[in-house]
């Protein structure tokens, strides 16, 4: 088993050094270092936000808040339960030497993504929402997650473990939304009500 798991490891570090060299150009040079700021999409963020809470009415807004809960959680078990626990060290910590690291080292641990599970944990809750934006949103989330590979602070691993997490987490949270919705309209409560094209049938 350890063996196995020593190869796994492995191949996901040569996967990694691989997609870091290979796929480096000039334009994902610039692009990506971009893509993976989490800082620069603070805004964009906001304007989301402030869309979906003025101008989509109640849909919107219960999606804001279901939004919010999720990723806010999926960070939380991320960083602080997941990464810990399992303790693997950053591919720009433990093989700056043989990668293009185009952004900060970050912090010392690695795995899962909290990039990817928490853009995946976004595109799935938006997608629930809102179906027509479900290949905007999930190739959003891909190429946040690619990019953190591109700039060197993460190996295949950490993005794939981080997808299954946010979006596991994202669905787990839904369905709470739906058992609550259903037990709302079941008892006369209608706030949980967004559809605009008909009435609730309980």
């Amino acid at each position: 088993m350890n063996y196995m798991l020593k190869e796994v490891i492995e191949i996901d570090k040569n996967l990694m050094i691989w997609i870091n060299n290979s796929l480096s150009n000039q334009v994902f040079d610039l692009l990506m270092p971009i893509v993976t700021n989490e800082n620069l999409w603070v805004f964009p963020i906001l304007i989301l936000i402030g869309y979906l809470g003025y101008f989509s009415g109640k849909r919107g807004k219960i999606a804001i808040g279901i939004l919010l809960i999720t990723t806010i959680s999926c960070d939380a078990v991320c960083a602080q339960v997941l990464k810990p626990w399992i303790g693997r060290i950053r591919p720009s910590h433990e093989i700056v030497d043989q990668i293009n690291l185009l952004a900060g080292k970050g912090g010392k641990w690695s795995f899962p993504s909290n990039h990817a599970a928490n853009s995946f944990a976004a595109a799935t809750v938006l997608s629930y929402f809102y179906e027509r934006f479900k290949i905007v949103s999930y190739s959003l989330a891909f190429l946040i997650a690619l990019s953190r590979i591109y700039v060197g602070v993460h190996y295949p691993g950490d993005i794939l473990a981080g997808g299954i997490v946010g979006y596991s987490l994202a669905w787990i949270m839904l369905t709470l939304w739906v058992i609550i919705k259903m037990r709302e309209l079941k008892q006369g409560r209608f706030w949980v009500w967004y559809d605009t094209t008909g009435t609730p049938k309980v």
